[in-house]
């Protein structure tokens, strides 16, 4: 897990995620399900040149899916909550 890219998959823009960023400076994000704190917050700080405080994460479970009579799972995936320092903020969430 060396390269910045491979951990940090997806950023999530949602409701809850848009509320978190105006209270808490907490950005969320869908991670490598085998990163841990310590990578997602140096993956951060390297793609978007801030400082982290805290990293939170959490493992979702993937859903139960049927077609017809066939029925599969979708993936499980790890969430990745990262709050910043005071002050500092990612443009790109901004623009959205």
């Amino acid at each position: 897990m060396k390269d910045p890219r491979s951990v940090v998959e997806l950023a999530l823009i949602t409701e809850k995620g848009t509320r978190l960023r105006k209270d808490a400076n907490a950005y969320v994000f869908r991670v490598h399900p085998a990163a841990n704190k310590i990578e997602i917050a140096g993956a951060v700080e390297k793609i978007f040149t801030v400082s982290v405080t805290q990293v939170r994460t959490m493992n979702r479970q993937g859903k139960p899916k049927r077609l017809g009579r066939f029925q599969g799972n979708r993936s499980n995936w790890k969430k990745a909550v990262v709050t910043l320092k005071s002050g500092q903020a990612i443009e790109a969430f901004d623009q959205v």
